[in-house]
């Protein structure tokens, strides 16, 4: 048996308080692939947790028939400050309230300091190239300086990745369907994935803006262009992904079990641990632009009534739901319609249904970028 299991204190804790984070490792260090998983970076989201605690199961009994082929490293709860966060009864892991911002963004961007380490050392060699890299971010990543608790967290995350040839970062939405985010130069790649996790809608960007903790592993690999040039080969070497399983309430053993024999059996048909993960599942969607999502928000405050279900196909134009204003004087002038701004499917709806103005209600995907849309593609920055 490989496995070992550490626990890493975060510093930067407040007096008298100590926070950790449970890591779980197989297979040998330094040994490739490596894949790095973890759950619940937003501590309020829990599908991606259980759907850990099924994977390491899994994993545990490969490792004892001897079947772990690379290193893989998983953290199934990888925000133990957010996970302390409650008010009057409700957790409260997406953002820092001492005011640090989403746990899933301002992650350090490394390529400006990768750049000055290899730009006069590349070759012609692309895994001499990849392994150069993989150095030159290590010890970038080491010099930078955290400024508080929530800096430190994603310092010591970022450490356990930043060399990875596979991440996976397990989140979920409001209500939803299986998603996934990643970065358009690792696809069509990364098909297999989407297909053996079944995800509905995968979304593209090269940077989708706020440096969010995938971005923070993958980008630098194609963002290095821009600071040495092209003409020695770089790969985007690390595929990485932010994998959102449905929505905030769907946590079942069974779901869970599913999603983690699926996160199984993509490790199995990368060659990470062996054997036969039994045929590609065909894919339940094509990959379409972040930049063409539309983030339908509420024009309006009040009570929204949705005219879609998850999964519906709509043309833009549609209505996708009524904001009803319960305090209004005049009930027949009550409703306020919203309407679709692009043609696909609706994967993500509000789970609570009472809204403020300007919140996002429902998500579709559209196949062509929105005119407009700038440069933060996602929400909550």
């Amino acid at each position: 048996m490989s496995k070992t299991v550490t626990r890493i204190t975060l510093p930067g804790a407040n007096a008298g308080t100590q926070r950790s984070i449970v890591v779980h490792r197989y297979g040998t260090a330094g040994a490739r692939p490596k894949v790095y998983i973890q759950a619940s970076l937003h501590a309020d989201e829990v599908p991606g947790a259980i759907a850990a605690h099924h994977l390491i199961r899994r994993l545990d009994e490969a490792d004892r028939k001897g079947e772990i082929r690379g290193e893989i490293i998983v953290v199934p709860m990888a925000n133990p400050i957010g996970l302390d966060q409650f008010v009057a009864e409700k957790p409260m892991g997406r953002f820092d309230l001492g005011g640090a911002g989403n746990f899933n963004r301002h992650y350090p961007e490394l390529t400006a300091a990768v750049a000055e380490r290899v730009s006069d050392r590349l070759g012609p060699d692309p895994d001499a190239n990849v392994a150069l890299i993989r150095a030159a971010l290590k010890d970038a990543l080491a010099e930078v300086v955290p400024a508080n608790e929530a800096d430190h967290l994603r310092k010591t995350l970022l450490s356990l990745s930043i060399d990875s040839d596979i991440v996976l970062d397990l989140h979920c939405d409001d209500q939803a369907l299986v998603h996934v985010y990643m970065g358009t130069p690792l696809w069509p790649n990364a098909r297999d994935l989407t297909a053996d996790l079944k995800a509905e809608a995968v979304l593209l960007a090269e940077i989708s803006g706020g440096e969010p903790f995938d971005e923070a592993n993958s980008s630098p690999w194609w963002r290095l262009t821009e600071y040495v040039g092209t003409a020695h080969p770089i790969p985007p070497a690390c595929l990485a992904a932010t994998v959102e399983l449905r929505g905030q309430a769907d946590v079942d053993d069974e779901t869970a079990a599913a999603d983690a024999d699926n996160l199984f059996r993509f490790l199995q048909r990368r060659g990470i641990v062996a054997g036969d993960p039994g045929p590609l599942p065909e894919a339940r969607c094509e990959a379409t632009p972040l930049a063409g999502v539309d983030m339908v928000k509420a024009p309006v405050s009040g009570i929204v009534a949705y005219r879609v279900k998850l999964g519906d196909r709509v043309r833009k134009g549609d209505l996708i739901a009524e904001i009803i204003d319960w305090c209004a004087e005049d009930h027949a002038r009550a409703r306020t319609p919203v309407y679709a701004g692009t043609d696909g499917p609706v994967w993500s709806l509000k789970a609570h249904r009472y809204v403020q103005a300007g919140m996002v209600i429902a998500k579709i995907s559209g196949a062509t970028p929105i005119e407009g849309k700038g440069k933060f593609l996602l929400t909550a920055r």
